[in-house]
């Protein structure tokens, strides 16, 4: 996986192509740390991480540190912001034990519809029963969208019409995926404008319902980022994190982006363990995320 992941990472490791080069440069431990913030908010760190990067590395390095101890400290700092809660260990895959609900919940345009889809094979290919919810009433598409994979997957979709109650599509899928003796049940939630109370009260809705019907589910609410809009996920995640019981990231589309440093910004800022990343558009391409890979292919 390392050597794959180097390739899908290419271009925000084209970004940290600065930091790589402060340890092959030949300069002294203050310069290099001197020019390391820069390289690392350029690399889309951001500058709360870079400064806790800076922090880690003056205070546990000798004075006379080498390129190769400074080096090994970084990449050891950048793990354990990208871990909480995980020891450097990579996350639990979110359907750790059965029944799981997961909710996939977002801003417009993030990938929760795809990436739900790609959790059901995921988990499908593992031998457990998936079931997967259409509970984006409000985007024409996305129901059909949901069909077509379940169709290709084999895996029951339940929706409603389009403008229904999100929490009834919900209702009558958790009814169903306990009656089966379901292990998985996805539930794809409309794109919420973060700033929007109606939509983030609407999908509490969804949870109590969850609650109620299925009261022995273990529930995950995982928070679907474009890692092409940089920084500006980390304020998406920020403002989500007032509403909805978030337990874990899935960032998607890090593949083409040169932005992926902030997944580091996100993971440290937010206390939340990236629990997948999308790295392509086939059903494979969401792959459980591991600091120590990550970091490794971004500074090899």
């Amino acid at each position: 996986m390392f050597g794959s992941l180097e390739e899908k990472l290419a271009r925000t490791r084209d970004s940290f192509r600065k930091v790589g080069d402060l340890f092959r440069s030949g300069k002294r431990r203050e310069e290099i740390l001197d020019g390391l913030e820069e390289a690392l908010i350029l690399a889309d760190v951001g500058v709360t991480a870079s400064d806790r990067v800076l922090e880690a590395l003056r205070s546990g390095t000798r004075k006379d540190a080498g390129e190769a101890e400074l080096a090994q400290a970084l990449k050891a700092e950048l793990e354990s912001l990208l871990s909480p809660g995980t020891d450097g260990r990579p996350a639990a895959a979110a359907a750790g034990s059965s029944p799981t609900v997961i909710l996939m919940v977002g801003a417009n345009g993030g990938g929760k519809t795809t990436s739900a889809a790609k959790l059901a094979a995921r988990f499908k290919s593992e031998g457990r029963k998936v079931v997967l919810a259409a509970a984006d009433t409000f985007r024409a598409a996305a129901q059909e969208q949901l069909a077509l994979w379940g169709k290709r997957l084999g895996v029951p979709v339940f929706k409603g019409s389009y403008g229904a109650d999100p929490a009834a599509v919900v209702f009558d899928a958790a009814r169903s995926f306990k009656a089966q003796g379901g292990d998985v049940l996805l539930v794809d939630t409309a794109g919420r404008v973060h700033t929007n109370a109606n939509l983030m009260n609407e999908l509490e809705k969804v949870r109590r319902v969850v609650a109620r019907e299925l009261p022995d589910a273990r529930v995950e609410s995982l928070l679907v980022l474009d890692a092409t809009v940089g920084q500006n996920a980390v304020l998406q995640a920020r403002e989500f994190l007032k509403f909805s019981g978030l337990t874990g990231i899935v960032l998607t589309k890090i593949d083409g982006t040169a932005k992926g440093g902030a997944a580091v910004a996100i993971a440290a800022e937010l206390g939340l363990p990236i629990k997948f990343i999308g790295v392509g558009e086939s059903e494979e391409d969401l792959v459980e995320f591991s600091p120590r890979e990550f970091v490794e292919a971004l500074l090899s």
